[in-house]
This record gives structure tokens, sequence and C-alpha cells, in this order.
């Protein structure tokens, strides 16, 4: 399917005002957009200054609350040279909007340490005044305000009166109507995600984009920003590490990650420790001021395989190869059968043994009786879809290579479905009607109907009002019946 022929999905957005017009020099921007902003990370994070002159590192930008009170939790930033601190950021259109909406009286908003805000305006304050640090973020986007907010929109059976209003028309639609709907859908994410891709290439180059987001990617949900952080001193930190062990040590090191403590009760985690120690030791103080604190990284609620400490030793051994992106670009221009793209990637990804992490979830539990991988096909899939297919169709684009446009584009629509979620298996039951995963043919598919949730569902609520989908879809219905 073409990329670039006319989109009847994109019009559709537009006509709906999922797509606000917002053009640089105009009104300032919603206040959710400059959520989005932060949550993303869209600014030039390199040399950040406050209003009152300060540099402040952003190791963390925080998790977003759903529960009233600061914008985001759990923040980690440095100011200056001072230590890491954690506290919360609030995010507001003027500085004068902390004291407007009573936040300075609010005990919920007390740990607030980064007041973020679209334009320094300058106001009388009071001595007893004491708002927290300010942030502008007017001059340090990344890219225009326009361009940020189409490309941040993407960035979260039941029974019949349970389902949304749309159910009903689309479960009218025929097999090939709703794959059309789906596939110009996707298409809408896929160009989003590939921009993104782009805009952060031109700051920084083709290879380091491709390993910020390839780090992202390991970090799953949770530790999205650490992992970032990481990998955005890549240079500074893989310097002089010769082998996968050696990059692991560094790694370990500088993510805050390597245990001070002996088990003292799993031998062979202790001798991996000591010898890591031993590398680490000569090289910590080198890189003190890219070394994050271990509070930056969640924990909670992950899945034993997807510790961080075990993803940054699988990226550990591709980094100590040295070919992987070549590799993947040899992959992108050999002839491939559908039916092998995923075992074809997941091989260039997957390493064959690490003389620890195969047979070790965490640093403190058992040897595994039998060595497990450490990466799966279904992470082989997101790193496919959201990483490699679209930062090699861009990359395409910008080239002028057309034919390797569509080549690309064909893997992608033919890549098998992904593993299953929450927002996924909802959608389905209100949207199609079904709790049945096998109603998508492909990851592509899946994308799609994420897609649709972000536009149109979260743009409403439980009971869909206002929702112009359901009517949309069943012109789509007329106009293919026409």
């Amino acid at each position: 399917m073409n990329m670039r022929a006319e989109n009847f999905y994109a019009v559709w957005r537009e006509r709906c005002r999922a797509v606000n017009g917002l053009r640089d020099g105009d009104s300032v921007p919603p206040e959710k957009l400059l959520q989005a902003v932060w949550q993303h990370q869209r600014i030039l994070r390199g040399g950040l200054k406050t209003a009152d002159g300060r540099s402040v590192r952003v190791l963390h930008p925080g998790f977003i609350s759903v529960e009233g009170g600061p914008d985001f939790r759990g923040a980690v930033l440095q100011f200056e040279n001072e230590k890491p601190i954690s506290g919360d950021v609030e995010i507001d259109l003027q500085p004068s909007g902390w004291h407007a909406h009573g936040h300075d009286k609010n005990p919920s908003f007390k740990n607030v340490v980064l007041h973020v805000v679209w334009e320094e305006v300058q106001s009388p304050r009071s001595k007893a005044q004491s708002p927290p640090v300010v942030l502008p973020l007017k001059k340090i986007l990344d890219a225009p305000i326009a361009e940020l907010e189409l490309a941040l929109e993407n960035e979260s059976g039941l029974p019949e009166k349970l389902r949304g209003k749309c159910s009903a028309p689309l479960r009218e639609l025929s097999e090939p109507q709703l794959t059309e709907l789906l596939q110009a859908a996707v298409k809408v994410r896929f160009q989003n995600k590939a921009n993104a891709i782009l805009a952060r290439a031109k700051n920084c180059g083709w290879e380091q984009v491709l390993w910020e987001n390839l780090f992202r990617a390991l970090g799953y949900k949770n530790n999205i920003w650490p992992m970032q952080n990481l990998a955005e001193t890549k240079s500074r930190w893989s310097r002089g590490a010769n082998s996968a062990f050696e990059i692991q040590a560094r790694l370990l090191g500088v993510s805050g990650l390597l245990p001070d403590d002996l088990t003292r009760a799993q031998k062979c985690s202790d001798t991996f420790l000591r010898r890591a120690w031993d590398f680490w030791w000569r090289d910590r103080d080198e890189f003190e001021t890219c070394t994050l604190p271990r509070a930056v990284w969640k924990f909670h609620g992950l899945r034993p395989a997807n510790n961080p400490q075990r993803r940054l030793a699988l990226a550990a051994h591709w980094l100590a190869s040295g070919n992987l992106i070549s590799k993947i670009e040899d992959w992108c221009a050999a002839e491939i059968p559908d039916k092998k793209l995923l075992a074809s990637l997941h091989e260039i990804f997957q390493v064959e043994r690490d003389e620890f992490w195969s047979w070790h979830w965490t640093f403190k539990s058992a040897r595994m009786i039998k060595p497990q991988p450490l990466l799966g096909e279904a992470r082989v899939t997101d790193l496919a879809v959201n990483v490699v297919l679209p930062w090699l169709w861009i990359r395409a684009r910008e080239g002028g290579n057309e034919k390797l446009q569509r080549e690309i584009e064909r893997r992608f629509f033919a890549w098998p479905v992904a593993e299953d979620n929450s927002v996924l298996k909802l959608a389905r039951q209100r949207l199609l009607g079904t709790s049945s995963a096998r109603v998508l043919k492909g990851a592509a598919q899946q994308q799609g109907l994420m897609q649709i949730v972000r536009d149109f569902c979260e743009h409403s609520n439980a009971i869909c009002a206002d929702c112009r989908f359901p009517e949309l879809v069943q012109c789509l219905k007329s106009k293919t019946q026409s």
C-alpha cells in the first residue's frame, strides 16, 4: 500500500479537528499539547536553561498523573552541578498560573520542583511568593509547534449497551472495507513515527537516532527515559570498551544499576558482580557527569524478563558486534519471503548466549536450569513496527528511493501480529464487538486500530458523546457501495 497516496482518513481527522490548525506565531498552544511536549521530551535537551539562568538536565520527565495534583510525578532533574533531585513537574501556559490556579496554597503541589511554561512573562511578585523554578518551552522545541502537534497525537465481549456507537456500523463493513479503514489509519501512525525519527536525526544523525529508539524500545513504557538518557551519552561511555562484558559493566555503572553489595547467596552472581566492579571501579570518576541515579528506574510491575539490567546486557551485545546497523541495512536490501520476515530480523537482534544473563533474570535470582533468550519474537515485532521499519522508510524517502520505500511498506503491512495488550483488547470489544484477537490480521491492523482509539475514543467519553466516527464509518460504507 502506497504511503504517499492521498489518505481519506487524514482528511477525516482534519474535518473533525482531531488535529488542530495550530501554526507558529498563533496564540499560545493548549496546555494538553505542552504536556505532550514535556512527556515526550520534544525539546533541545542539551544546554537547557531555566528562566533564572540555571542549567538543568532532565534525567526523567516524570510520570503523567491521572489522579489530580501536579501534571507529572516523580521527575528526576539535575540543576547545575548539584545532586539530582526527585520531585513533581507542573505545566502551565504562563508562570502566573502557579498562583492563579492556587498551586501555591495546595499541599498536593508541595513537591513541585519545576514549573514548565510556554513562555516567561514578566510580572511583579511579592517577596512572600516563592514559586518553583521556571522553564519556558517556546524557544527550546526541537521542531515547529505545528509539526509537534501532529507528531505527538500517538504518544495511551462487552454487552451491546457498553460498546461504542461505532460498533454497529463497523460490524456492517465488509472485510475489505474494514481492511481499507485500518490501513488508512495506520498510514498516519507510521508516518508520524517516521517523521519523529527524522526530526531527531536532523540534530544527531541517522545512526544515533536509531540507537536512541532501540534503547527506548528496550525500556518498555516504564523505563523509556532512562534508556533514552543512556543512548544520548553513548559516545562517551562506549569509548574504550572492547567486549560485550566491558560494555555491560559500563552500562550497569552509568545507569546506576550495578549493585553496591554482593548477594552473599548466589556465588555465580557475586563472581559476575566482582568482575563488573573491577572494570567499573577504574572508570566511574570519568563518567560521573553522565551517571544516572537509580531512582530514575521503575521496577514495579515488570516481568522478570523485562528487567532493565537484562535489557542493558542485550544492548551491550548489539554494540559489541559493531555491525548491527549494517546487518539491518543488508536485511532491508535482501529478498525475504513474508513468512520469514520475523525470523530473519529476530536472527539479527538475538544474541547466541550471554555468560550470565542467559541464565539469570536478576542479580538475586537463582540460576535457571535452561538458558533463556535475551530477546523474544514479540519484542522483535515491536522493534520492527515502531523503530526499524519507520527508520528505514524515512531514510529511503529522504534519499528519494521510492522503490525501497515501497518494499519497506510491503514488509510493514505483511508483518505478523504483535503481542496483545489492554488497549487492543478493549478496542476490539468496544469498536469491533469481539474479544477475539484473530479479527486483526497482522501488526499493521493492530496499529491502525490503536490509532483510531487515539484519534476518536480518547477525544470522547465512555458514551461516545459528540464522536463523529460512527458517521464517518457510515460514509465509508456508502462510498464503497456506490
